[in-house]
């Protein structure tokens, strides 16, 4: 006899902002969820019902947490993949599976898995070390990534001229040649196990320009009908190629000959879907819960015209976090805010976001930018 989904027991390694939004949407399906982070502080950490304080990359912690469950999933690439490959023979279901996460967390061997399917992505050259680098001038204005270790802007460098190898990594990596895009993009699709593939409409992204991280993003993303159908295509493509079980967030640049390169996926929830709570039909939270447990996936149809605002801790900042300027936002039309319960702040951290609807692009424009004038984060 087939189990209920609320008498599945189901682990997520991660407790951060994404593990709490995940949470909010399993609560709604009364499901069974623990989760594990070594954050004692973690943004989930007073909402979850079974909260285990566990290094997510320590083989011992994640197979003591995985043992007794029945469905173990993630928020987070970073965690212990062997212990989840012996989870999974042990009958545990590891959605998305160890072997997908393992692909993903080294940006070289994504790099191989897009040239061996055809899938179309930025021309580029394996480095292994700083040095490197100087063997491939021809490559230069590029950007440099590490193989592995990279997170949220983290581990990405834009290698301009010549003379900014001498500050580029010292680790294995790889040198893309940069793209003379006009947009970029994010896809979000998901899979069940039987193979069920529902995507999400294209958003529009702009990055902080320091920080690598998204600033603002915009949702229908403003993009042809043609351009948005390769899209939807391509993502079905990669997810179907990889063979992947979950929800994949798949950032695409639209080059100036109107091409989509796929840039950087990540097998889980992600920043570039947070608009949806709001403003699609199914929340990328709940879809990525439906994915795993083999559930009908939700319509994904964008009900309203959405932006969100990344709220980041302000420059040179570190302390008790302080939040400016709520309550006028508050008074904004159109306005949820999301803020992610983290005590301490720190210069460009994830704090919140705020996520604004309207039937106008132009006034979403406005009004995104003036919320991230308006809200601060300061210690």
């Amino acid at each position: 006899m087939q189990k209920e989904i609320s008498d599945y027991k189901i682990g997520l390694l991660g407790g951060g902002q994404l593990g709490r939004m995940l949470l909010q949407s399993a609560i709604d399906l009364n499901l069974d969820v623990s989760i594990m982070d070594a954050d004692p502080n973690a943004p989930c950490a007073h909402l979850a019902k079974h909260f285990i304080l566990g290094k997510l990359t320590d083989y011992d912690d994640v197979m003591q947490f995985g043992q007794d469950k029945d469905l173990i999933t993630i928020e987070i690439e970073n965690v212990n993949i062997e212990a989840l490959k012996v989870l999974e023979r042990n009958g545990v279901k590891v959605y998305p599976q160890p072997h997908i996460i393992e692909l993903i967390q080294d940006k070289r061997k994504q790099k191989f898995f897009y040239q061996s399917q055809g899938i179309p992505t930025a021309e580029y050259v394996l480095t292994e070390s700083q040095a490197d680098l100087y063997n491939y001038l021809e490559m230069i204005p590029a950007v440099h990534k590490l193989g592995t270790g990279g997170y949220d802007g983290r581990g990405v460098q834009m290698i301009g001229t010549v003379a900014d190898i001498d500050k580029a990594f010292d680790r294995p990596g790889v040198l893309e040649k940069c793209i003379d895009f006009q947009t970029e993009i994010s896809v979000i699709v998901a899979r069940n196990e039987r193979g069920e593939v529902m995507t999400y409409p294209s958003v529009e992204l702009s990055f902080h320009p320091e920080e690598n991280l998204v600033e603002f993003l915009f949702s229908p993303a403003n993009i042809s009908k043609e351009i948005e159908v390769k899209a939807q295509e391509l993502a079905i493509k990669v997810i179907t190629k990889l063979g992947m079980v979950g929800l994949l967030a798949i950032e695409m640049f639209l080059d100036k000959r109107g091409e989509l390169l796929v840039n950087e996926v990540a097998p889980r929830t992600h920043n570039s879907g947070h608009h949806t709570i709001e403003a699609n039909q199914t929340s990328q939270f709940e879809q990525h819960l439906r994915a795993v447990l083999n559930l009908p996936l939700g319509i994904t149809k964008t009900l309203i015209p959405a932006a969100m605002v990344n709220l980041l801790g302000a420059p040179n900042h570190t302390g008790n976090a302080i939040y400016g300027g709520l309550s006028q936002v508050m008074q904004m039309p159109g306005v949820h805010i999301h803020l992610y319960g983290k005590k301490v702040t720190k210069p460009f951290r994830k704090m919140g976001h705020i996520t604004i609807t309207n039937e106008e692009m132009s006034v979403l424009k406005v009004l995104a930018n003036q919320v991230k004038n308006i809200l601060t984060v300061k210690a």
